[in-house]
């Protein structure tokens, strides 16, 4: 039987709306200053650190292959039907910055509006769904603290 932490994969979930949302606004006011361009900076950690929790909770849940990298998470989700192959393309391209963002943080171009900021919000809500998908064809239904199904 699998152990798969549903609620630590909710919470992570459940912070997808207000990062698209950033994301959204920094698209659409983008003036290259240094507010939207560190805006745009957390939206894309946060991002990373997201599908990174849930897919490492996934393969810890679900006992999948380990993983030697951040980008091999995404590779076995991936590989284990947890998204489709549009979602994987994505979320490879944005594990690639977790390292200038966590690491080089000081040489991170804020003046510049990252390619993936745009796709991103839709991607996060696509992967989102997929998750639940998944872990609901996997497990059933997830019943919160109160009984009622978690959609």
């Amino acid at each position: 039987m699998y152990y798969v932490n549903r609620e630590q994969i909710a919470r992570r979930l459940d912070a997808i709306p207000e990062v698209a949302e950033g994301l959204r606004q920094v698209v659409q006011a983008w003036d290259g200053g240094l507010v939207l361009g560190m805006v745009q900076e957390r939206c894309l950690h946060l991002a990373v650190e997201i599908v990174t929790d849930v897919g490492s909770y996934l393969i810890d849940g679900f006992i999948m292959r380990d993983a030697s990298s951040y980008d091999d998470i995404i590779q076995i989700n991936y590989e284990e039907s947890v998204f489709d192959e549009s979602t994987y393309g994505v979320l490879r391209q944005l594990v690639t910055l977790r390292k200038p963002l966590v690491q080089d943080y000081y040489s991170w171009q804020r003046t510049v509006l990252n390619p993936l900021s745009a796709a991103l919000p839709d991607v996060l809500e696509q992967f989102s769904g997929q998750v639940s998908t998944y872990v609901e064809k996997e497990l059933g239904p997830f019943q919160g603290n109160e009984g009622q199904v978690r959609e």
